[in-house]
């Protein structure tokens, strides 16, 4: 090899890592760039994001009205949450690019809420919520040693896997004979697009190939008729105010208030695996400390949504898988897109013309988005040494998880707060999967002493609890040593 060739070999792997440093968690990308990838992340989400208002609006029988009203609280508060989580204040956001919509979880006790105690006590006990969350984050974020990598990589191929279903119902569009052929033409044709952009595209343009999936879809989808739905931008407003307490005073029942608080505790486990899963994603692991802050974030977030109308606040999944197919790790990105739906909530106009995306359209893209996240965990699980036990503990995990996504009226028989954490496959699978891993491993294994008692594997997950970002991670937690030496303790 000349001297030549060592130079040229020399300043390639100094360029490389020159793109490394570029793309980091902290960096804050030029506007060229920021724009785009924030509108990105807006478009992943904003169908789920406006889905539970529409469900629970309607559900309560109201009008038009209120339900324009209700959708506009919910992104604006949506953007607040997102840049509280993203970009951080005190002991409030996770510092991770983290998207913040209203979860699903609460969808069945909010509607019962409402229709047995009035939406007053629907924003009093969404308050009542907000403050567990906040007030019982730091000792929640102490639940981090239960999530070694055998749990995370579990949980995270859950999150995508029960997402799928999102994606199936956005190209089923709501047709109870089966999705028509003419959407399952356009959602692989917009899955298509991502996928030749990402083979083809030049790295510009890879990074927003979602969003370029999303918009050329939708053009296409103009040569259908009726399949773009953009009759209510010319009744929407231009501008809009989203004032508190809008439905009158929160009212708070003690067992509306109970329910929502279960309800919390779902929330919260659901973050964590999307907060773990992130983490890894970006390589910057999630500690104690980083955690709780995150977790009180989304307090913060349900608190807000009682006062301005709307509903508890959770990570989205979706976006974490953006997170991953993208490659783009700058949380300034997820600040960008929480300006963007503080904009959406505050101008009617705008947020109808991105409702007339084609759901079709949408599931495409959500194919992609959700089985990058599936990727992501089997990526953690690749971590795992593998024996019967491991094995056991991920299909019993993914088994259960999944039982509501194939079979969703499974538990209707079963007491509602039994349907708030099963309902919902990432929280029963979270829940089986950390308690079939103490089961199994929760001793020191004779045959491979380099396995540790609790944790079956060595990795960025374990690592988190000593990282100095998750400073007082875990007291009298073991010492993470080389890879071929075993833990201590």
């Amino acid at each position: 090899m000349t001297q030549t060739d060592i130079d040229e070999k020399l300043e390639k792997k100094a360029a490389r890592k020159a793109r490394a440093s570029a793309n980091t968690v902290d960096t804050v990308p030029p506007l060229t760039r920021l724009f785009p990838l924030g509108l990105q992340h807006v478009l992943a989400m904003y169908a789920g994001a406006i889905a539970v208002p529409l469900i629970v609006g309607g559900a309560l029988g109201y009008g038009a009205e209120d339900l324009a009203f209700l959708i506009s609280a919910d992104l604006f508060v949506a953007g607040i949450a997102t840049i509280v989580q993203s970009t951080g204040f005190w002991r409030f956001g996770v510092r991770l690019p983290l998207m913040q919509g209203v979860t699903f979880a609460a969808v069945a006790p909010l509607i019962t809420i409402g229709q047995t105690s009035g939406i007053q006590a629907v924003f009093g006990a969404t308050i009542a919520c907000g403050l567990f969350m906040v007030l019982i984050a730091p000792f929640f974020s102490q639940l981090l040693r239960f999530f070694p990598p055998i749990v995370t990589g579990t949980v995270i191929l859950i999150i995508g896997l029960s997402l799928m279903r999102v994606a199936a119902g956005w190209i089923v569009d709501g047709n109870e004979d089966g999705a028509s052929p003419i959407n399952v033409l356009y959602a692989a044709a917009t899955l298509l697009i991502i996928i030749l952009i990402e083979r083809f595209g030049p790295p510009a343009l890879q990074r927003v190939s979602v969003l370029m999936g999303l918009v050329l879809g939708t053009i296409a989808s103009l040569l259908v008729p009726g399949m773009v739905d953009w009759s209510g931008v010319a009744d929407a407003g231009w501008f809009a105010v989203v004032t508190p307490f809008h439905f009158g005073a929160p009212t708070f029942s003690v067992a509306a208030v109970v329910s929502m608080l279960i309800v919390g505790i779902v929330i919260m486990t659901e973050t964590t695996g999307d907060m773990i899963a992130v983490g890894e994603i970006v390589e910057k692991p999630v500690g104690r400390r980083q955690l709780a802050d995150g977790l009180r974030a989304d307090g913060l977030g349900t608190v807000l949504g009682g006062i301005f109308n709307t509903f508890p606040y959770t990570a989205f999944a979706q976006n974490v898988g953006l997170v991953s197919l993208t490659g783009v790790r700058s949380r300034y990105v997820a600040t960008m897109a929480g300006g963007m739906l503080v904009v959406l909530g505050l101008i009617p106009k705008v947020a109808a013309v991105v409702e007339g995306v084609p759901r079709a359209v949408l599931g495409g893209a959500g194919i992609a988005l959700f089985g990058m996240v599936a990727a992501s965990g089997i990526r953690t699980l690749t971590k795992v040494k593998f024996d019967n036990r491991n094995v056991l503990v991920v299909a019993v995990a993914v088994g259960i998880a999944l039982l509501p996504t194939v079979a969703p009226t499974i538990y209707d028989q079963f007491p509602i707060w039994f349907r708030q954490i099963f309902d919902s496959g990432i929280s029963a699978g979270a829940i089986a999967a950390i308690l079939l891993n103490l089961l199994l491993n929760s001793h020191q294994r004779e045959d491979d002493p380099e396995i540790s008692a609790h944790d079956a594997v060595r990795g960025p997950a374990a690592a988190a609890l000593t990282h100095p970002d998750g400073a007082g991670a875990l007291v009298g937690a073991p010492e993470i040593k080389d890879e071929g030496t075993p833990k201590e303790g």
